[in-house]
């Protein structure tokens, strides 16, 4: 799992469908999830601290959370099929009884930043969806790995392969 903060909302330029971007905390990932405008406008309204009069459907859902005795512990962005992602609220009581809410990710992230819960995302929905947002780190890296892979000899192959006679595995 990897912790993700909400870096904003910005706009297809195509469809004119919102986007909710999440970035890692080294801001070398970003994984944007299209989602409604609804769930949009909740989540600049909590990012801008823009405050209603009345509850909205996400502060709605926290009053409920928190009165029938549960806080949001976290919530995880969990799989990707289809371009439609999967999310799951993890609630938990004084008593450490945890519930498990399946979520739309849009409403999972408008309910964890009202409660400063954290989001996760899984490696295979990071792998499948993300983008990469420091091109020069990435480049850098792919150098090292190429002077790496051309520094090897043929004998640290068999190094290794002595090595490992003496620890097979049946894997």
């Amino acid at each position: 799992m990897i912790e993700m903060k909400v870096m904003g909302i910005a706009l297809d330029t195509r469809t004119g469908s919102p986007i909710v971007v999440l970035h890692d905390k080294n801001n070398r990932k970003a994984l944007p999830i299209w989602i409604g405008s609804a769930e949009a406008s909740a989540i600049i309204r909590k990012i801008e601290n823009l405050n209603v009069s009345r509850p909205m459907t996400h502060d709605l859902i926290i009053n409920i959370i928190e009165k029938a005795g549960y806080t949001v512990q976290k919530i995880e962005i969990n799989d990707v099929e289809k371009d439609t992602y999967y999310a799951t609220i993890f609630l938990q009581n004084n008593s450490g009884q945890t519930l498990e809410i399946d979520s739309r990710p849009s409403d999972a992230i408008a309910v964890a930043i009202r409660v400063d819960a954290p989001i996760f995302v899984t490696a295979n929905v990071i792998s499948n969806g993300s983008v990469s947002t420091d091109t020069a780190k990435d480049e850098e890296e792919a150098q090292e790995f190429k002077k790496f892979v051309q520094s090897i000899k043929p004998s640290d192959f068999e190094k290794l392969l002595k090595d490992n006679d003496h620890h097979e595995s049946d894997q």
